[in-house]
């Protein structure tokens, strides 16, 4: 059973369901039908052409439903008198797909899990196990989604920019449970890249790419965090490190600088560091300056806080941090390291275990908590 093939064919056979006059989330629900049965028919009789296979019973599913239900007796009536559809679908309506499940209608979370659902053909229960809640739970999140967006025609243009937010959040929920959320936003990502022409698709690809190389050192054996500056880098993915270059490049040569290429032009430039004291941090200075330009994210003045440390010393640094509010996350870590670096063990130690206590998860929170500690210690000896 090729589960990625199945994955893969699922926005395809929605789109031409929805084309054919089924509203999206009927035709969402005959299709996640049609793939419980491929699940269980392939295996001994493997069809010579699955999309085929797959929008033929996707749409016998929704005549059956169509039949059970009877406030639905006149569309049944019209729908019996259609021919049963092939594959022939000369438009692909993925993209536009990847527009509805992003709609600006939609919460953050309800998009996420829509888009995992509809486009990356999870089923309810992966989904649940990977954002640790309820089946039951999620099941009405999505539910939701799928009435919010029921009236969206299939043909408006959609946002890219809103795609490209949503496929991020997934990126960065990681791994949990028996799906790696980080490698479906990666798969996604391409997916997207290969429908649109769009630099900033690019960008955000080669950001996961480059990120998603380094996920082998992030931990140690005992799950402990590891900073980026420890970490043996010869555990790094060389293989997506070029991938991610090489696209990366492909996309600046457009000149349509956008935020996630300037977000994986300072990731390529960590990449590119054989070790952390050949790391350029007056180049990631530069990139973070077009960052801010281009987003003025607190979140980007803070890392840009943290690289000015690097690049100009450690005062600069938390000069460039005084003007920041201190009760935005991390802050309070950034200015422990500054400080640390600076030559003051007290202050940052005691910055050290009261960022620990607002830390955002709980691997963050035992490593701060650990850094206080260790200077602490120095301190006592």
């Amino acid at each position: 059973m090729d589960e990625a093939l199945l994955r893969g064919l699922t926005p395809a056979v929605i789109g031409i369901l929805v084309r054919r006059g089924v509203d999206f989330a009927t035709a969402e629900d005959a299709v996640q039908d049609g793939l419980v049965e491929a699940v269980r028919a392939w295996p001994d009789n493997p069809p010579q052409d699955p999309k085929g296979w797959l929008v033929t019973v996707a749409w016998r599913k929704f005549l059956d439903a169509a039949r059970a239900d009877t406030s639905r007796q006149q569309r049944e009536v019209r729908v019996e008198g259609e021919p049963m559809p092939g594959p022939g679908a000369a438009v692909d309506d993925t993209l536009q797909l990847y527009f509805l499940c992003a709609h600006p209608s939609l919460t953050p979370a309800s998009a996420v899990a829509l888009t995992l659902r509809a486009v990356g053909g999870l089923t309810t229960r992966q989904i649940a196990q990977a954002y640790l809640v309820p089946e039951a739970t999620m099941a009405q999140r999505i539910s939701r989604a799928k009435r919010t967006v029921s009236g969206v025609r299939f043909d408006q243009p959609g946002d890219v920019a809103t795609v490209l937010r949503v496929l991020y959040l997934v990126f960065n929920e990681g791994y949990s449970g028996d799906v790696d959320l980080a490698g479906e936003a990666i798969r996604l990502t391409r997916q997207l890249a290969g429908k649109t022409d769009h630099e900033e698709v690019a960008g955000l690809l080669a950001l996961m790419l480059l990120h998603h190389a380094r996920r082998p050192a992030r931990t140690g054996p005992d799950g402990r965090l590891v900073p980026l500056a420890e970490q043996d880098r010869s555990l790094w993915n060389t293989r997506l490190i070029a991938e991610g270059v090489d696209v990366l490049q492909t996309a600046l040569a457009r000149d349509r600088l956008g935020q996630f290429q300037a977000q994986a032009a300072i990731a390529a430039l960590h990449a590119d560091a054989r070790t952390v004291e050949e790391t350029d941090w007056v180049q990631i200075v530069e990139w973070y300056d077009e960052l801010v330009r281009l987003t003025d994210s607190p979140v980007a003045r803070l890392n840009r806080a943290v690289a000015v440390g690097e690049a100009d010393g450690p005062r600069a640094g938390l000069a460039a941090l005084a003007g920041l509010d201190p009760s935005m996350p991390r802050h309070t870590a950034a200015a422990a390291y500054l400080h640390e670096r600076d030559g003051d063990p007290v202050t940052a130690a005691r910055l050290y275990a009261e960022a620990a206590r607002s830390a955002p998860n709980l691997p963050e929170r035992d490593h701060l908590t650990r850094q206080a500690a260790r200077l602490n210690a120095q301190l006592r000896g």
